[in-house]
């Protein structure tokens, strides 16, 4: 039924009066010494009154610029009326973790950066907080169900990696009555969500209760289980009518100057790792005798993306003397989120940009680094401005640590497999046609940043949901041979 104008008047496009308002932050001096998330949630009526403002426009941007076309305005009216059982059930529809995605997707760059009303200079909706209220309130109110299954299928589908990819496939096949295993190398399901992220953008129940709910629909989860070494990719195929590969990417990008042998130098996930399983509350050698716990030390990363500014800000909360973040480019060609450069910015990060190490200096572990000063020339193939070496620049900055956040490229999977037939691109990642997401393997699929390099949470769980659905037509096609067969 389509609403008379007076109504959408009424109940929508209020950005004319009511100015954008994100939920409270907290005080930074308070949320310095947590690591709990440092943005509070709406309040029903807030959220009412936030997506109202939506200009309900005849070519949806924001939903156009979201990897998984999420029915933005649609939820938001539904917000804006009251209807949040119908708001959640909008957003999931497109989404299997809005939750995860509400705290941790780049908006700025994303849906909110190409709002409409962003545009013409009213400020953008705050989709995100909106996604992240719909949600928290569908699951405070047992919203939020395990699927189940009339009819279970005989075909089984073995998952490599239980991050996000992995996760949404395996729960769009369980809704179709397939049996799923996830197979995952580390001790808690949820990838880099479980590991890579810090407390204080998604805090850890939230990836935990998710992956209950999908242990509660029937999906079996085996944790520490490495292929290649506890099984085969061929043997897994032998127990599975179908795999996915959907393993992301863990290996750290070297950087190659004198001194990188020095001691005290390390890759941010083996720093972000170790931070997290404390505040899980394991038991960390490494951070219990200071190896990787920064608490007085003079901190420098190496990098500008979203997990350099992980790296800072958790550096911030350990009790760091001094943070430092070295980037070869200016602010404005900087890949990380500009929301996340900011709240850095305001713990006390000190950015250091245009500047590129060029030595590491110490005995016989990290104590000065060398810097050039950078200045930007004309653009190179990524569309941002080449950074080129201003000549007699360099500088020395004190460092006992450093970590180095320069991105992620793909192991060698098909060695880890144990199958050198797995065909891989010239950057290490795994072919596949992408039209239906196979590998040159028969029966074995790919998603996530396995396929597409280091990417973000969204695409992955995009990447997992398209995977199901070619899955789901591989797996009818054997039956429907079957079928003819008998």
């Amino acid at each position: 039924m389509l609403y008379a104008q007076p109504y959408m008047t009424e109940k929508m496009l209020k950005f004319v009066k009511l100015g954008k308002q994100n939920p409270t932050k907290r005080e930074v001096l308070e949320r310095k010494e947590d690591f709990n998330e440092i943005y509070k949630e709406f309040i029903n009526e807030k959220a009412k009154e936030q997506s109202s403002r939506c200009s309900q426009c005849g070519v949806p941007f924001c939903q156009v610029h979201c990897p998984l076309s999420n029915n933005i305005p649609d939820w938001l009216k539904l917000t804006a009326e009251g209807r949040l059982k119908e708001a959640y059930e909008l957003a999931q529809s497109t989404n299997n973790m809005p939750e995860v995605c509400g705290r941790i997707c780049p908006q700025d760059r994303l849906c909110e950066g190409n709002c409409v009303i962003e545009q013409s200079g009213h400020g953008t909706v705050t989709i995100g907080s909106v996604e992240k209220f719909i949600t928290e309130n569908a699951w405070e109110n047992k919203w939020v169900k395990p699927i189940k299954i009339k009819l279970e299928k005989d075909q089984t589908v073995g998952i490599i990696g239980a991050g996000p990819a992995g996760l949404a496939c395996a729960e769009q096949l369980r809704k179709q009555g397939y049996q799923i295993t996830i197979y995952d190398r580390y001790d808690r399901p949820g990838g880099l969500l479980i590991y890579g992220i810090p407390n204080f953008k998604l805090e850890k129940f939230v990836v935990e209760r998710r992956t209950k709910l999908l242990k509660d629909s029937g999906i079996k989860f085996i944790q520490n289980f490495e292929v290649g070494k506890d099984a085969t990719i061929d043997e897994l195929k032998e127990k599975h009518d179908a795999i996915l590969i959907a393993t992301g990417v863990y290996k750290a990008r070297e950087i190659e100057i004198p001194g990188s042998d020095l001691g005290n130098i390390f890759p941010a996930m083996d720093f972000l790792t170790a931070s997290n399983k404390k505040g899980l509350g394991d038991k960390v050698e490494q951070f219990d005798n200071g190896t990787l716990n920064v608490d007085g030390k003079d901190v420098i990363v190496i990098g500008g993306g979203d997990t350099a500014m992980d790296c800072v800000r958790t550096s911030v909360r350990q009790n760091a003397k001094s943070v430092k973040c070295l980037y070869r480019r200016d602010r404005e060609n900087m890949p990380g989120s500009a929301r996340e450069v900011s709240n850095a910015e305001e713990e006390g990060v000190e950015f250091v940009w245009l500047s590129s190490p060029k030595k590491f200096i110490g005995k016989n572990k990290i104590e000065n680094i060398l810097v050039d000063k950078m200045k930007l020339g004309n653009p190179d193939e990524s569309g941002r401005r080449k950074p080129i070496i201003e000549t007699n620049s360099e500088f020395n900055l004190k460092a006992d640590i450093i970590i180095k956040a320069l991105g992620f490229d793909p192991e060698d999977l098909p060695n880890l497999f144990k199958n050198k037939n797995l065909k891989v691109s010239k950057w290490g990642t795994i072919k596949v046609d992408f039209d239906t997401m196979e590998t040159n393997l028969p029966g074995v699929f790919a998603a996530g940043d396995i396929i597409r390099g280091a990417s973000l949470v969204v695409w992955a769980i995009r990447d997992g949901r398209e995977a199901a659905v070619s899955i789901k037509n591989f797996l009818e096609k054997q039956e429907n041979r079957k079928a003819k067969v008998a």
